[in-house]
């Protein structure tokens, strides 16, 4: 968790990039991911120093050469001068020159070799408008324990959240809160191999190295887990090369050394060597409409004709899983009851050829101020033969936050999220920990809730005899208040009574006068 102080330490270098002319907030946070990043090959550097000083032998691999780049006048400025702990410590001047001037042709040099960490470097453009902003950021990442990987990915979050709130680019960002959840009821394993097809910053791809650390304490005790884990098991595309930079190092932030982040078109390129490759898919990808027949994938159109970008996505993720995985995807509702030709044939394909587990509708304020569209978690498991018995559905009508375009905080921090300890008055506002809690007993207790419930379960030929529409309201019952009939007697008796008050009370009323 992050302390006010430093919290108010970063608001106060995003206020200067401001007042220094660059108000996307997208740029803001590349040009503070690159100064990351060059603090975190020198701290490589040295780890690597030290370890040759150790062990008494050469350095296996040296991330600055000996000797000057040869890049500007006289030659050029030794590499040395270009590590974080030495650039730190120069004044204003010395310290832009060297990084504008050296550093980053130096970061893109090694991008085009192909060095660790580097692949998204290649565009790396130095933007930072004067020496005395570039100082001012460079005291507050200095002034950051960056050996904590908590306290770093907490200020990637914070940062990314700080994109989010200044209203641009909003929508690559999916609630932190929203994909816990999504983690927590797939419960990724160590042996996972796991993509998010349009992975934006890498926020589900964090969530789950965070959750395997939580859950799975000796991850790391097993070389070829630790090798797995950092090498194998995280894989994102996006086709944008700032969000693929902000991602890439966001999982570098939070302790995967090297995860697949790379450049694709998940809906136009063919899916060669990425079919039956994956055992989990998380996922909120674009859905901005509609896509020509000519730029979008044969093996996908080949699944469902159609140029729905929902209906394409969801085409794509059992195209990428292996038979055997599971996904947790969001898709707008229309994809639940849409009653288009493609709309069904990939509703059909889900329950009929697959099994499809559960379906939580989502409060409708989650995206806000973003959009205002309604939204629903799909779970399911591609198995290529069926398996559909029962379909769980659950009416999330609370998520923690207002569900208008402020969208507060309704409850403290440690009461938001699906692991939240709530008693009943809390839960009201906050429904994910019951949707976690209820989606582990959809083959048990869940079955007998009275579809007046917020959760129940729908045998699959109920579904089929549907028409496969996969809203929840489809299958809701209302609950309706019974109200106590009398007998016609006792009602003539009861105005008989009546009657005989007012002509009593009539009576009183005349001797009076």
């Amino acid at each position: 968790m992050l302390t006010g102080e430093l919290r108010s330490k970063i608001d106060n270098v995003w206020n200067a990039f401001w007042a220094g002319g660059i108000a996307n907030p997208i740029e803001v946070i590349e040009q503070i991911t690159y100064l990351l990043f060059i603090r975190g090959l020198d701290d490589m550097h040295t780890l690597e120093e030290r370890k040759a000083t150790r062990m008494n032998r050469p350095m296996e691999r040296r991330i600055f050469p000996k000797g000057k780049d040869g890049i500007g006048k006289g030659g050029g400025v030794a590499y040395e001068e270009m590590r974080w702990s030495r650039l730190k410590n120069k004044d204003p001047a010395t310290m832009f020159a060297i990084v504008s001037e050296h550093v980053f042709p130096f970061l893109r040099n090694m991008a085009e070799e192909g060095t660790a960490h580097a692949t998204h470097m290649k565009g790396a453009r130095f933007t930072i408008p004067t020496p005395a902003l570039l100082a001012k950021v460079v005291d507050l990442l200095a002034d950051i324990p960056m050996e904590d990987r908590d306290t770093k990915g907490d200020l990637y979050e914070y940062m990314l959240g700080k994109i989010a709130s200044a209203g641009q680019n909003g929508q690559f960002r999916t609630p932190r809160h929203i994909i816990s959840l999504m983690v927590e009821m797939t419960a990724p394993t160590p042996k996972d191999v796991i993509c998010d097809p349009a992975c934006g910053t890498c926020g589900f791809l964090v969530a789950v190295g965070e959750y395997l650390r939580d859950n799975h304490p000796k991850l790391f005790h097993d070389k070829k887990i630790r090798d797995h884990f950092n090498e194998e098991m995280f894989h994102g595309f996006d086709f944008d090369s700032t969000m693929l930079r902000i991602g890439s190092m966001n999982m570098t932030l939070h302790g995967v050394e090297d995860p697949d982040i790379r450049y694709k078109d998940s809906l136009s390129q063919e899916h060669a060597g990425d079919e039956d490759r994956y055992s989990l898919v998380l996922a909120n990808p674009p859905f901005a409409g509609s896509l020509d027949y000519e730029t979008t994938a044969k093996d996908l159109l080949a699944l469902v004709k159609t140029k729905k970008t929902e209906l394409l996505f969801m085409a794509l993720f059992l195209k990428l899983l292996k038979p055997g995985g599971r996904a947790a995807v969001i898709v707008p509702d229309g994809v639940l009851f849409g009653s288009s030709t493609a709309h069904k044939a990939i509703r059909k394909m889900l329950v009929e050829e697959h099994r499809l587990d559960g379906i939580v509708k989502l409060p409708p304020g989650v995206f806000r101020p973003y959009a205002g569209v309604s939204t629903a978690i799909v779970l399911f498991t591609k198995t290529n033969s069926g398996g559909t018995e029962q379909v769980w559905f659950y009416d999330c009508q609370a998520d923690g936050f207002s569900l208008d375009d402020k969208r507060n905080a309704l409850l403290p921090a440690d009461k938001i999220g699906p692991q939240a300890k709530l008693d009943a008055k809390e839960y009201t506002k906050n429904n994910l920990p019951d949707v976690a809690a209820r989606w582990k007993q959809r083959g048990g207790e869940e079955r007998e809730r009275p579809r007046t419930a917020q959760s129940f379960c729908v045998p699959k030929v109920e579904i089929v005899t549907a028409g496969y529409d996969l809203s929840i309201n489809r299958y809701r019952e209302v609950m309706h208040e019974t109200a106590e009939h009398r007998s016609p007697k006792e009602i003539i008796a009861e105005l008989k009574a009546l009657e005989k008050e007012i002509a009593d009370g009539l009576a009183e009323l005349e001797a009076l006068l």
